[in-house]
């Protein structure tokens, strides 16, 4: 593998999670792939799970980790072309990038959705950038569009506590005070239409993802009918995609907000969220914190799976 922007970057889905937990058993076992190799993560957003558990990762492997936070240690990159360089923005990234591959072996990139330009993002210029400018294999640490690495530690958590075959795994849509990108919600439609799941997304009307990542999911705008009989429930915000509101928060309803009223229909179902959470406005306090909150192994196969993705790009180096 020589990049991973998506689901499709893993080849066959089962056999993947299925290596990632085998490397969950023994973190140590490939040490010797990144030996005297250096992983470079590039943020140009903040983080905390991805950062440390990436971070980790490139360790468990052997490799030398360097971490660059764009915003703060080093100049401000301009990103379009053709603009006169007589503003704040001291280097182009045109030059930045491939000076940084000089001095690495793998590249994770974070660069969140702007909002300023649909076509922008959803090109996902920032990261096609390193992908053709840097020399190296690049990995996605959650761009315009998608998250792949978090989706992955998502699927790997619901293999882990499945109680069935193929359970009913539903993503709601719930309120938050910003304006949120459409990156998780994106990624982990991609990776459940993949995988062996019944899969639902539930949102108000307005709030469509783009129909790429959608695909042959049931589409519910009853929230308490998608929700009926789920094993798993994952909840997130996102803005809305379609123009001509690109980018906008059209409501707040605190009625979408997951809480016991909403889990007494599911199967039991277990809560899932990526973190960081609002909590009582994406889900109630009660809710995160019972018995079926999955929040934090969640967030703990974070690891599990950029080892998995970085493991892959060091084998075919």
């Amino acid at each position: 593998m020589r990049n991973f922007t998506n689901v499709k970057d893993l080849g066959n889905l089962n056999d993947a999670v299925q290596e990632a937990l085998e490397i969950k058993k023994n973190r140590f076992a490939y040490k010797h792939l990144g030996e005297n190799k250096t992983l470079l993560m590039v943020f140009f957003n903040s983080s905390l799970r991805t950062r440390l558990s990436t971070q980790k990762a490139g360790m468990n492997l052997g490799m030398n980790t360097i971490v660059l936070d764009v915003n703060q240690g080093a100049w401000k990159l301009e990103t379009e072309r053709g603009v006169i360089m007589d503003g704040d923005k001291s280097e182009h990234i045109l030059e930045a990038i491939p000076v940084m591959g000089n001095y690495c072996d793998i590249i994770g990139v974070r660069s969140f959705a702007r909002f300023e330009n649909k076509t922008f993002d959803y090109e996902e210029t920032i990261l096609n950038q390193f992908i053709k400018y840097s020399g190296r294999p690049v990995f996605c640490m959650e761009t315009a569009t998608g998250h792949p690495l978090q989706s992955f530690a998502d699927l790997i958590t619901i293999e882990e506590y499945k109680e069935k075959p193929r359970p009913k795994v539903v993503m709601s849509w719930a309120p938050h005070p910003n304006a949120l990108p459409q990156a998780v919600p994106n990624s982990f439609a991609d990776f459940m239409n993949e995988a062996d799941v019944d899969f639902v997304i539930t949102h108000p009307e307005g709030y469509e993802l783009d129909p790429r990542f959608v695909r042959n999911a049931r589409v519910e705008y009853d929230q308490m009918k998608a929700f009926e009989g789920a094993d798993f429930v994952y909840a997130k915000n996102w803005s809305a995609y379609m123009d001509p509101n690109y980018g906008k928060v059209l409501n707040r309803d605190r009625t979408w907000t997951v809480g016991e009223r909403q889990m007494a229909v599911t199967n039991n179902a277990h809560f899932m969220h990526c973190l960081p959470v609002r909590r009582n406005m994406i889900v109630t306090d009660d809710v995160i914190e019972g018995p079926r909150s999955l929040v934090i192994p969640e967030a703990a196969n974070r690891e599990i799976s950029a080892q998995t993705v970085i493991k892959r790009i060091l084998e075919s180096l």
